[in-house]
């Protein structure tokens, strides 16, 4: 336990957590930067947790690309990359794009095929199916694209992947990846990735996007600098921003400002297959980096995880509003079926790592018949229900094809790595935060136990007990659509920098209303001064369910997040309420 007293003496609340508070020093600076500004104490909290400084306040909350852009030129092979495609473009070369199949990949491979498209080039998309051919390029694909294209580009994929690179021969071919590379490179043109072993540059949070979107940035500056103009850029960071909080990249320096450039450009709904994927997600707001991770996201997804796997990546790439369309229905109805798919692997994997025990350094599953295009996710899950970097394998004959998540602080994606360097591994690699890996059968017990000796040595297994980390404490009245709007702005939240979180202490629950099976809306307030609404999703799925239709007309601290809710063309404020506590109840 903690040494810090609970925040409001919850110990244990109505999900089992325990309430933590910002610290003396955050709450330090937070007043510090309160009596610099005019900014309400509640953003000033969150300033802090970010370690913000008073005086870069005002910036922090503008995050632009004029400021936090890197030189393109700082990763290596950069020029050498954007020189080589500027003369495949020049030249009418055959060009072929190898794209991993996800949202990353997806989005690289799209912001390649529209710069090239403005340029008046076309190019040849190649994704792999994930099921018969696994990620990353592959010795046949390759082998056969090179015969009939003079430069394969491949991004978010190809940095371990020396025998199918050389076995392109016939062709050249770049590199534009973020994963963990090894000791050696491929043979390649260039191999632009900030996770090179060699990479002296402080850009390893960038996913492969951003690294295709500086090698474009490089391009349309060898172009001025040749007296020629290349495509406009600003408009492909709605692509940017998607993989950037797809890919679960951490929301710092650059990516901020990809993430809030990309957001603005989203919202002006002109790239179609976006708006298509919108309306048919009944997305009718301004959409925020949540829309991007578990709307838009998931649906990219579909495609690559139970579907064809270039579904995504042409939604991302099209003009033609009439396919859009036709993708967005196809993902769409893959997505509700990967939903059905993911909910009984997730059920399944978590009995089986609760029976193998959860207060280890690993948590993992591996079962014959699971999907796998839904195992990262049900990783996913995994992970966030017990607090530990978790993996989910599904067997098929001898082989196992596994994938990892892994919590703030633990690189899985190196250990699995040395997993691999070990032989434990048929392949494996990753970056911190995800990572994916081939087992034998035979192999697993044992692969499984030195990956858990890997990460202990991390601290994985030293982990605190679970706690909801809250930013202070808020009074229904202070609850505006004004407030909520400066909260934004200390966005975009994601990984590394959650979403403001706050406490209602003492507060009376007037009423509740079930929605579905297993959510719940409510109202409630303080005294008889205003009330603000909240709701709780899969509330019943836990604890919190029942404890609050309990507790109606009863005092209770309550916690969540606050946000506007679009309905019937009205916006309101409301809690997305995470969890609640009686007072007195749980003291540590």
């Amino acid at each position: 336990m903690s040494e810090t007293p609970a925040f409001l003496g919850v110990g244990c609340s109505a999900t089992g957590r325990r309430w933590v508070g910002p610290d003396a020093a955050c709450d330090r600076l937070a007043e510090t930067i309160a009596q610099a500004s005019a900014l309400p104490r509640a953003v000033c909290a969150v300033l802090a947790r970010a370690g913000v400084m008073p005086e870069q306040a005002e910036t922090y909350l503008l995050p632009t690309l004029r400021d936090h852009l890197p030189d393109p030129r700082r990763l290596l092979d950069m020029e050498a990359a954007a020189a080589r495609f500027l003369q495949a473009v020049a030249q009418g070369e055959r060009i072929a794009i190898f794209a991993d199949y996800d949202v990353d990949g997806g989005a690289s491979a799209a912001l390649l095929i529209c710069w090239l498209r403005d340029m008046g080039r076309r190019a040849t998309l190649y994704i792999p199916d994930r099921i018969d051919e696994g990620y990353g390029p592959n010795e046949a694909a390759m082998a056969e694209l090179a015969q009939k294209h003079d430069l394969i580009i491949c991004v978010d994929c190809g940095t371990l992947s020396h025998g199918p690179i050389a076995a392109a021969k016939a062709a050249e071919v770049i590199v534009l990846d973020h994963h963990l590379g090894g000791e050696t490179l491929p043979d390649a043109v260039a191999v632009v990735n900030p996770n090179r072993q060699d990479e002296t540059s402080d850009l390893g949070h960038l996913c492969a996007a951003a690294v295709v979107f500086l090698m474009l940035v490089e391009s349309n500056r060898q172009l001025r600098v040749a007296g020629k103009t290349g495509p406009d850029l600003m408009s492909m960071l709605d692509l940017v921003a998607l993989a950037t909080v797809a890919d679960v990249a951490p929301l710092i320096g650059v990516n901020r400002a990809f993430v809030r450039q990309g957001l603005r450009v989203m919202a002006d709904r002109k790239r179609v297959g976006l708006r298509a994927l919108a309306d048919m997600a009944r997305l009718d707001t301004a959409p925020r980096a949540y829309h991007l991770g578990f709307v838009l996201g998931p649906r990219v997804n579909a495609g690559g995880r139970i579907g064809a796997a270039d579904l995504g990546a042409r939604l991302l790439a099209t003009d033609d509003p009439h396919e859009a369309s036709a993708l967005a229905e196809k993902l769409e109805t893959l997505n509700a079926e990967r939903r059905e798919i993911e909910a009984h692997v997730r059920a399944a994997a978590l009995a089986q790592a609760e029976a193998r025990g959860l207060d280890g350094p690993l948590v993992w599953a591996a079962e014959d018949g699971w999907h796998p295009g839904v195992i990262g996710i049900a990783a996913a899950r995994l992970k966030e229900a017990t607090d530990r970097p978790a993996v989910v394998i599904a067997l098929d004959g001898d082989i196992g094809k596994g994938s990892g998540r892994s919590v703030p602080g633990i690189d899985l994606g190196a250990a699995i790595q040395r997993l691999a360097h070990e032989g434990l591994l048929l392949k494996g690699g990753g970056h911190k935060m995800a990572a994916g890996l081939t087992v034998a059968r035979a192999q697993l017990g044992d692969a499984m136990a030195r990956l858990g000796e890997l990460l202990a040595r991390q601290g994985a297994a030293d982990r605190p007990v679970s706690g909801l980390k809250l930013d202070g404490m808020l009074m229904p009245a202070a609850v505006t659509p004004e407030l909520i709007d400066q909260l934004d702005q200390a966005g975009p939240f994601g990984a590394s920098m959650r979403a403001p979180r706050f406490a209602f202490a003492d507060m009376a629950i007037r009423s509740t209303r079930p929605m579905g099976e297993s959510h719940l809306r409510l109202r409630f307030g303080a005294d008889q001064g205003p009330t603000l609404e909240a709701v709780a999703f899969r509330a019943f799925e836990t604890g919190l369910g029942p404890f609050l239709t309990a507790s109606q007309g009863r005092s209770v601290h309550l916690a969540g997040q606050i946000e506007i809710n679009t309905w019937g063309g009205r916006q309101t404020p409301q809690l997305r309420l995470e969890d609640a506590a009686a007072p007195g109840a749980g003291l540590d």
